[in-house]
């Protein structure tokens, strides 16, 4: 048996005006996703408990079926993971965002996009003014980088479950006045935010994006902290050898904790510019090796957060096309498969960040009933099929207890 995940971030959305009531699944030319919802079952599921916060850390461990109250300790640590940062019993890890803020209102949440080499840069100008040695800036891939903090037994970090931070993804157009870190900890990382300020001001790289008619890295903004997770290795929960393909170091640290090979795609950005073929043939190469296999698409994510419902529909589309339609034709090689194409949270256009509930999924495949239902957040209401509990989902994908 083959199996094949098909995650297009944040894809499921809320009717717009704009589109005579539709949502952008509605109104995306699909007919590869909805081969699959037609051939087998449309189902919901919800991936992030009311309780957590509603990102893609939590929706992406509660869909490969980890029970996110049980093994989720932050985002920043699983994103370590995906660098190959190996985080002691007393170290954290913190999310490191560089955005732009202007009269403290979330602008750009990425700065512009800003590069990798521009980051980089940056950072190492931030962390050439401090004299704490317990803290390293780690540059990741454009605006998402990383801060550890290495503590002992003899020296505790002040962070603790207590420590309340807010995803800058979930401010944008938003005063943040109200959302700096606040609890244990909070101090040393409101201080690191502050001190960005100045030294990112007159920096040469802003001035060059300034030049650009780009926007600036205004400051870093710390987020997600988190101890180090303990994953169960998804081979002893399903017997199943998995690899991921995805552009953005949080999916690839669930696949390390995982135990999951990450395969790399030449010119996967994590954006609306990504190599969607690319991955599409990589996922078809990879199912000749791998008993599982996972294409993680960002596009319709980003597009949502910038509230570009025409984008969004645009990579749904090339979604459709150049991932899951080769990856289907390539599954009907083997004697058995399913397929699943499912996001992991929905993030509206209208409101431009995540949010929590329902998430439609269509599976196909091995003992799998046919539905004749068509992919949509409205067919997926419909649907007698219903996951509370969204860890539960994987073992009813793998198992085939679809009826």
């Amino acid at each position: 048996m083959k199996y094949a995940i098909i995650i297009p971030d944040g894809c499921s959305d809320l009717p717009l005006p704009e589109l005579d009531g539709q949502t952008p699944l509605q109104a995306a030319r699909i007919p590869h996703m909805d081969a699959i919802a037609h051939s087998g079952v449309v189902a919901r599921t919800d991936n992030v408990p009311a309780h957590l916060p509603a990102g893609s850390e939590v929706a992406n461990m509660t869909l490969f079926g980890y029970d996110p109250n049980q093994y989720f300790t932050g985002r920043a640590p699983i994103e370590a993971a995906a660098q190959g940062i190996t985080l002691g019993e007393h170290d954290w890890a913190v999310r490191c965002n560089l955005v732009t803020i202007i009269d403290q209102l979330m602008v750009d949440f990425t700065a512009d996009h800003i590069s990798t080499s521009e980051a980089t840069q940056l950072l190492k100008s931030l962390a050439e003014t401090l004299d704490d040695e317990r803290l390293e800036f780690v540059p990741g891939v454009s605006y998402r980088n990383l801060l550890i903090c290495r503590g002992s037994a003899e020296h505790p970090l002040p962070f603790s479950a207590d420590t309340r931070t807010r995803a800058p993804h979930d401010l944008t157009d938003l005063t943040v006045v109200d959302d700096y870190p606040r609890g244990p900890g909070s101090d040393l990382l409101t201080d690191l935010m502050q001190r960005s300020v100045g030294v990112f001001a007159e920096h040469p790289v802003n001035r060059s994006r300034q030049a650009k008619n780009l926007k600036t890295a205004t400051n870093v903004w710390l987020w997600g902290q988190g101890k180090s997770p303990s994953l169960p290795p998804y081979f002893e929960k399903y017997g199943l050898q998995g690899a991921m393909i995805t552009a953005v170091d949080l999916l690839r640290g669930l696949a390390a904790l995982m135990g999951w090979p990450r395969i790399e795609v030449e010119g996967a950005t994590g954006y609306l510019d990504t190599n969607y073929a690319g991955k599409g043939l990589a996922a078809v190469d990879a199912l000749d090796q791998y008993d599982i296999v996972c294409v993680h698409v960002e596009a319709t994510d980003e597009a949502s957060h910038e509230g570009r419902y025409l984008e969004k529909i645009k990579a749904l589309e090339a979604i459709d096309e150049h991932v899951v339609a080769p990856i289907h034709e390539k599954l009907k090689s083997f004697p058995e498969y399913r397929l699943l194409v499912l996001p992991d949270h929905p993030t509206p256009c209208s409101t431009k960040k995540h949010s929590h509930g329902m998430v439609p999924l269509a599976v196909c495949g091995q003992g799998v009933p046919a539905s004749g239902g068509v992919y949509s957040e409205a067919c997926a209401a419909e649907s007698a099929i219903a996951f509370s509990k969204g860890w539960e989902m994987m073992e009813a994908f793998v198992r085939g207890t679809w009826s």
